[in-house]
């Protein structure tokens, strides 16, 4: 996919302030003490602690130890809307109201209803890969790698506080900074949540972003609806009969069994969704039997599903099983199922994607620019901030073949152009900007 877009050689930072383009340097330094210190899911001490330090030494008010390990900073702007602005927001009617209008409104008003509140989510967990690149910042922790930009996202995110809290007085809202711990895995969005990371004050709306090496930089993915899709994972064991290879009639062949779940499973997707949605359903795992001649009496498999469509949610689970227990009722076996719903689908309200849109155009000037058609079967658990309330994610576009810079995430050699986070910061802080006009 990066091979189809103009040469990201070209890129430069002509359109970020230069405020934030003197923050570069520092941006690339705190990124690369966080690629040496990857942390595992709610394991995030290190890192924690070195956000939680600079947040302190930029005078920013901050909770630590949220979901065990997350931090949420609060940055409260200056600026005062002119009176011209004031009269419109009294005069704008209830059917008029913005989507993040309507979220506060479904709320019971508070001391602080009249003032508006932007979060940014950044993650900053790290991956059980042992790492290839020859960089002089390279893991320093054994079988640990940040594989997939996460070291990035906090280092975007700590320079958006930093440049928010210097010009408190370019905005008129409040803006929650969330450092979520465990994205990878088992998940730290909602417990931060359940935590209560979006309210006092209540989150009116919130973006987020990935460093994204499926599109070149200089680019940004963003969309209205569908980004990402829902995660879930299945488990199955099949209890059959085992014996000798050369005597079948006398047992109940669990490969056999699984092999024909395994094909059967594959008709959901062609058969049972939809054309015009998409959807997977992958057996990734299938294990059974120990020698030539010995038919086992077990088989396990495992697997994962995806879509877009919350309408899915529970179809899969069912489906999956009623196939399962068909089969193995025809062939006299039993079995053991087991399923989890992990995240469900990444899905951005219209008007917050439009508004990330709009200050992204201002910022990326190469040819493409805006690639509105991003999105993947790859799963986050920003969803789940994203069905609490009105938001974005977006793709920021981080590969450069040029740079050697375009192995895919989660690969031993993954790493990314930090050009890129400059322009990560300015995207954030003008729809900081924006967003409180």
């Amino acid at each position: 996919m990066v091979s189809t877009f103009p040469n990201p050689a070209s890129v430069d930072l002509s359109r970020v302030r230069l405020a934030i383009r003197s923050l570069q340097p520092q941006l690339v330094e705190w990124r690369r003490r966080l690629h040496q210190k990857p942390e595992l899911g709610f394991q995030e001490k290190l890192t924690a602690e070195f956000v939680s330090h600079k947040l302190q030494e930029w005078g920013i008010e901050h909770q630590t130890a949220i979901a065990q390990t997350g931090i949420v900073a609060t940055i409260k702007g200056d600026k005062i809307p002119t009176l011209e602005k004031q009269e419109s927001r009294e005069k704008t009617s209830d059917s008029a109201l913005s989507t993040q209008n309507l979220a506060r409104a479904k709320r019971p008003a508070t001391a602080n209803s009249t003032e508006k509140v932007l979060a940014i989510r950044a993650d900053m967990d790290a991956l059980p890969i042992q790492e290839l690149n020859e960089v002089p910042y390279c893991s320093q922790h054994d079988g640990v790698m940040h594989a997939c930009g996460h070291d990035g996202h906090t280092a975007i995110a700590l320079g958006t506080a930093y440049y928010l809290q210097q010009h408190r007085q370019d905005f008129a809202g409040t803006v929650k900074i969330i450092f979520q711990p465990a994205e990878e895995g088992p998940g730290g969005a909602k417990p931060m949540i359940d935590a209560g990371v979006l309210k006092n004050p209540d989150v009116d709306a919130i973006i987020g972003l990935h460093l994204w090496n499926n599109l070149p930089l200089g680019t940004v993915g963003v969309r209205s609806g569908a980004l990402m899709a829902a995660v879930e994972l299945f488990d199955c064991t099949i209890l059959g009969k085992g014996g000798h290879g050369a005597i079948p009639h006398q047992t109940i062949d669990s490969v056999v069994v699984a092999a024909q779940i395994v094909t059967a499973l594959q008709t959901i997707v062609a058969r049972n969704v939809n054309p015009i949605d998409s959807a997977v359903v992958t057996v990734g795992a299938l294990h059974a039997g120990t020698a030539h001649n010995i038919i086992a009496d077990t088989a396990t498999m495992k697997g994962t599903v995806r879509y877009f469509n919350p309408a899915f949610h529970s179809f899969f689970k069912q489906r999956i099983e009623q196939i399962i227990a068909g089969i193995c009722q025809s062939y006299g076996a039993k079995y053991d199922f087991r399923y989890t719903e992990l995240y469900p689908p990444v899905i951005n309200d219209a008007t917050m994607a439009e508004l990330v849109r709009s200050q992204a155009e201002a910022v990326i000037e190469t040819p493409i620019g805006i690639v509105p058609e991003c999105q993947t079967m790859g799963g986050e658990d920003m969803s789940f901030f994203l069905q609490e309330v009105p938001g974005c994610y977006f793709f920021l576009g981080s590969a450069n073949p040029e740079k050697d810079l375009a192995y895919p995430h989660h690969h031993p050699r993954f790493d990314f152009d930090e050009t890129a986070l400059a322009m990560g910061v300015e995207i954030f802080v003008r729809c900081v900007e924006k967003f409180f006009d």
